[in-house]
């Protein structure tokens, strides 16, 4: 008795990984890249030239100072897939999936509010109300080329017509950065707030590995300031 001929199990393709969209303020790496030159600068020149109790005092500065300002310029991040909303701020990283997310809220901060009644601050996603108006005067400038191309379109023609909307946009974005950011979030609260693999809780997590120089540099620099003398 022969026994039946067994075919091998197809492997199965890979999982594709679902990538983050990534989302980060320029502004606050560009200053966080240009404090950190000038930290260095003068903090390795005291450390070299300085006499006395100078180096020392250099040394703590720095020890204090750059955690700071990478933490609050650096770091700050957020993270979006399908599934979760990751906030990476100053010293704490809090995952929270789409189904936790009551709501995405912009006013003088832009803020993510859970289910559960706790608000988190996008650090990574400022608002500048200056930005702001400058888009929404854009807009209202667009509006209203459109109303007044709109009016001539029967004498002038589409082609112009779409050739000065094509202008107007050109002129500038009519979001400010931020709010399209904003934007771009709620479009996946909304497309996946209710999805299986979308719900749970919130957790955090504390950036120890930031917190502890800080505070490292601290003790040292009041230790050396209480010493004086």
């Amino acid at each position: 008795m022969t026994s039946p001929d067994h075919k091998p199990t197809a492997s199965q393709p890979p999982v594709p990984t679902v990538k983050d969209r990534i989302y980060r303020s320029p502004m606050g790496l560009a200053g966080g890249v240009l404090l950190l030159a000038v930290v260095a600068w003068l903090g390795f020149d005291a450390l070299i030239k300085g006499h006395g109790r100078t180096p020392w005092l250099a040394l703590a500065t720095m020890i204090l100072v750059i955690p700071l300002v990478i933490a609050f310029t650096l770091r700050p991040a957020v993270f979006a897939n399908e599934d979760r909303l990751r906030i990476r701020n100053p010293y704490r990283v809090i995952t929270v999936p789409w189904g936790e997310v009551e709501a995405l809220r912009s006013g003088f901060t832009n803020e993510v509010r859970t289910r559960s009644g706790a608000k988190y601050q996008l650090w990574a996603v400022p608002v500048s109300l200056r930005a702001r108006k400058k888009a929404e005067r854009r807009a209202a400038s667009a509006a209203r080329r459109s109303a007044s191309d709109g009016a001539g379109l029967g004498s002038r023609g589409l082609g112009f017509s779409a050739l000065t909307a094509r202008g107007a946009d050109s002129a500038g974005p009519t979001r400010a950065e931020g709010d399209k950011v904003m934007d771009d979030l709620r479009d996946l609260l909304d497309r996946r707030g209710e999805a299986e693999s979308a719900q749970g809780g919130t957790t955090i997590r504390w950036a120890y590995e930031v917190a502890a120089p800080t505070v490292a540099g601290a003790v040292l620099l009041v230790i050396l300031l209480a010493t004086n003398g």
